[in-house]
């Protein structure tokens, strides 16, 4: 198999970590692939994504799975199924349910910050970075306020929100977020510990 992915990328790294917990790392190439908006990937769009986003997932028999949760979903079916997302159940739904509202943090913080990196200056709309971030926030605040998600075995919810966690600091160093979410700087310095999060870290800025 092989991993489309930039190391600075959290959905790809949510992949990785999953990869590494569920023993299935040794069986992934790594391709490093850049997609940034704006800038055409003609060949990307044609043979792995057409919506040209990391990571996609591409198969020994040349098919391809994409979206950073259904990968992992992949991966966890390949290691046996229920290890990172619960097989049936009301906790699958509540696992999918709170791992869509990380996917959604995720998302508000990456158009933030392409608005910022990529749209000319005097275009940009402060207001509309302003709802996204807020929309970030109060998806931290929502998960400081159910510290039941930090106790339990490690799933992919965990694993997005340390992710979602380490972008923060990533690209948004004075966010304040380790200042207002104490439960949340305890989860992030438990899941610091795992090899499988130190590995993956983005580079240094």
């Amino acid at each position: 198999m092989k991993l489309t992915f930039s190391a600075t990328s959290p959905f790809a790294r949510k992949v990785r970590i999953s990869a590494i917990e569920l023993g299935l790392i040794d069986k992934i190439e790594f391709v490093p692939t850049t997609v940034t908006p704006t800038t055409m990937n003609e060949d990307y769009s044609s043979h792995v994504n057409p919506l040209r986003k990391l990571p996609a997932l591409i198969l020994d028999d040349g098919s391809t799975i994409v979206d950073s949760y259904v990968i992992t979903e992949y991966l966890d079916d390949l290691a046996g199924g229920g290890k990172l997302i619960p097989a049936s159940g009301p906790k699958r739904w509540q696992v999918k349910t709170e791992h869509a509202i990380v996917q959604g943090m995720l998302d508000a913080m990456l158009l933030c910050r392409y608005e910022k990196m990529l749209r000319p200056e005097a275009l940009r709309w402060p207001k509309w970075v302003d709802d996204q971030w807020d929309r970030a926030w109060h998806g931290l605040k929502w998960f400081e306020e159910r510290p039941d998600t930090f106790s339990r075995p490690l799933d992919i919810v965990q694993i997005g929100l340390v992710c979602a966690l380490g972008y923060a600091d990533f690209r948004f160093p004075s966010c304040g977020w380790r200042d207002a979410f104490p439960r949340l700087v305890a989860f992030n310095d438990k899941m610091m510990q795992r090899d499988s999060v130190k590995a993956t870290l983005p580079p240094a800025a």
